[in-house]
């Protein structure tokens, strides 16, 4: 079975998706096979990755897997991303759109945070890393992942509302009592990835300086060395950089992108693919 890492924070804007596709490509670079799933119905993560719904050629969402939650139904809605070269060889997804929102009426039903879990068993045997989108909340659908998933990763924004829903999402994952209604006792959280600091922005500076002392060991930093980890002021922080946003309009990779910012932010996601694959396969 791939590992299956649920991204989430429970504001938006925090940059989740951007993180979700960047280590995608991240991962296929290293020649390791990905599938994303989509389950925020903006899809904007199915989007950048080349797969958005077309209405004229319709195919299996999320919201149909969810909907039968029948075990390895969700083979059957796995697609190639639209990325050129070994990318679209590596990275598959499952992609969204929003009448995944029609989900959110069945979080009463009885044993319905399982139905993803269920729909991916057998699934993703495979591959190498699944990867979960969420979207920012913490209502069922990000249940579902999780309820999925082996680790659970928060992406943080530098700003005090970022920071306040990686704490959120923190706490709803370590909750013992959260995660056995989730059915999901085993979940672990693998850690905070901070992106889109701007230093120029005095409320970034702050929060950037209290990060070590509000996350700790939480913080990801550019490797899993014991000294490192033991360091969380050595965090690795991603940079606020247009290259990420001319990678999501463009959907292309953003090493495929021309100019030395680009090939930073993607050096950045290869040090942070990395250190994720280190920390969860030891």
């Amino acid at each position: 079975m791939a590992v299956r890492i649920a991204v989430g924070n429970h504001k938006g804007g925090s940059g989740k998706t951007a993180t979700t596709t960047l280590l995608a490509a991240a991962w296929a670079e290293q020649g390791k096979r990905v599938l994303v799933v989509d389950m925020d119905p903006q899809g904007n993560a199915s989007r950048r990755l080349g797969s958005a719904f077309d209405p004229n050629h319709p195919t299996l969402t999320t919201s149909e897997v969810v909907r039968s939650g029948e075990t390895g139904v969700a083979a059957q809605a796995i697609r190639p991303c639209g990325w050129p070269g070994q990318y679209g060889e590596l990275v598959h997804v499952i992609p969204a759109r929003f009448d995944l929102d029609n989900r959110l009426s069945e979080a009463g039903v009885v044993g319905a945070v399982l139905r993803l879990a269920n729909a991916l068993e057998g699934v993703d045997d495979d591959y190498d890393i699944t990867l979960l989108d969420s979207q920012p909340s913490m209502a069922h659908l990000t249940q579902l992942a999780l309820a999925a998933a082996h680790w659970a990763l928060a992406v943080a924004d530098p700003e005090y509302d970022g920071v306040d829903g990686a704490i959120r999402f923190r706490d709803f994952v370590r909750d013992a009592k959260t995660l056995r209604g989730l059915g999901n006792p085993d979940l672990r959280f693998l850690g905070v990835v901070v992106n889109r600091a701007d230093a120029r922005v005095g409320a970034h500076r702050y929060q950037l300086d209290q990060l070590p002392a509000t996350f700790g060991a939480d913080l990801l930093t550019t490797d899993s060395t014991p000294e490192t980890l033991a360091a969380p002021e050595l965090a690795l922080h991603i940079p606020e950089r247009a290259a990420i946003k001319d990678a999501a309009d463009t959907e292309i990779p953003v090493r495929l992108l021309p100019g030395a910012p680009a090939r930073l932010v993607a050096d950045l996601y290869t040090r942070l693919a990395l250190c994720l694959f280190a920390k969860v396969t030891r």
